[in-house]
């Protein structure tokens, strides 16, 4: 009997592994479900899982929730430049409390000189978890689609002009839930053990394209503007994002800091996230979305953040 650990657990990503796992028909009694807030998880404990306290920045609740678990499912921190500490933790405390295998949710993107502040938080966890002795499995998850149709086009769908310093550049994006079930698979799967995955969508495209598969499938114009970096960082300036992390923020539905974002930006503009791969079929032996494909699926509410726009 093999018992699975995931850390936050009570999330979207986590709470999409945990339903994958039950439909996989693993045992509710198998899990070991970590949240900040394990109230959160009371209809997986009602149905026999194991939920426990979990914080990454608490190392005695990691090394007591991660008691008993033969394999863990560490879903990234959110937040650039505090993950390495927060995930080297949760690492120590998985080698403490007897855990085999850590699979990890990381991040695309070519090395060794990205200049993405999330791909050097990303692969400082990989190196610490190849220095830990413990069998792992880094799944490099692209660019959420889910992310760029429902917080990307919020301004531009207002303002019909949707800005960035990526150029020619090209990224790949993939669904959140392509990138649940890929967890989810590589948890259960034999054969993962110190191995890297490039978990993306099926093609690479540049944000111009991006903005203008919204533009369509809302029925809305937008104008891509290509500005430089500096203009990206007032950009931000100007609507209160800080360009240091900071614990808890959130501008227009973006947590994340203008040094997170722009570092990324760049990177994409000079090729360092050009990267193509088929891990997700590999995995699951299903292809993984397109764009365009899950674009249409949210059409809906793409039209709706039009007409909200509208009414302003």
């Amino acid at each position: 009997m093999t018992r699975y650990a995931i850390t936050g657990a009570s999330g979207p990503f986590g709470r999409g592994v945990v339903g994958h796992l039950l439909a996989q028909g693993v045992p509710a009694a198998d899990l070991i479900l970590l949240s900040r807030s394990p109230d959160k998880l009371a209809s997986f404990a009602a149905a026999g899982a194991q939920v426990r306290q979990g914080d990454f920045d608490d190392y005695e609740s990691m090394s007591n929730g991660l008691r008993g678990a033969d394999r863990m499912l560490m879903i990234s921190a959110l937040k650039v430049g505090f993950r390495i500490p927060q995930h080297t933790r949760a690492i120590e405390a998985a080698r403490a409390a007897g855990v085999g295998h850590v699979v990890y949710t990381s991040y695309i993107g070519k090395e060794p000189d990205n200049p993405s502040l999330a791909v050097v938080d990303h692969r400082g966890t990989e190196e610490a978890l190849r220095q830990s002795g413990l069998v792992w499995t880094s799944l490099r998850n692209a660019q959420y689609a889910d992310a760029l149709v429902e917080a990307a086009p919020r301004v531009p769908l207002r303002t019909g002009e949707w800005q960035g310093a990526t150029r020619e550049g090209r990224m790949p994006v993939v669904t959140r839930d392509d990138c649940i079930r890929s967890a989810a698979f590589a948890l259960l799967a034999p054969d993962t053990a110190n191995r890297t995955y490039n978990i993306t969508g099926p093609e690479c495209l540049t944000y111009q394209a991006i903005s203008q598969i919204i533009a369509e499938v809302a029925d809305f114009p937008i104008r891509w503007i290509d500005v430089t970096p500096e203009e990206r960082y007032a950009f931000f300036d100007a609507m209160g994002v800080p360009r240091e992390a900071v614990p808890d923020h959130s501008v227009d539905a973006i947590p994340w800091s203008s040094d997170d974002i722009v570092s990324m930006e760049v990177g994409i503009r000079d090729g360092w996230f050009d990267i193509e791969s088929r891990d997700v079929e590999l995995l699951t032996g299903r292809s993984a979305q397109s764009f365009r494909d899950f674009a249409l699926s949210r059409q809906t509410d793409l039209r709706a953040l039009v007409a909200e726009g509208a009414g302003r």
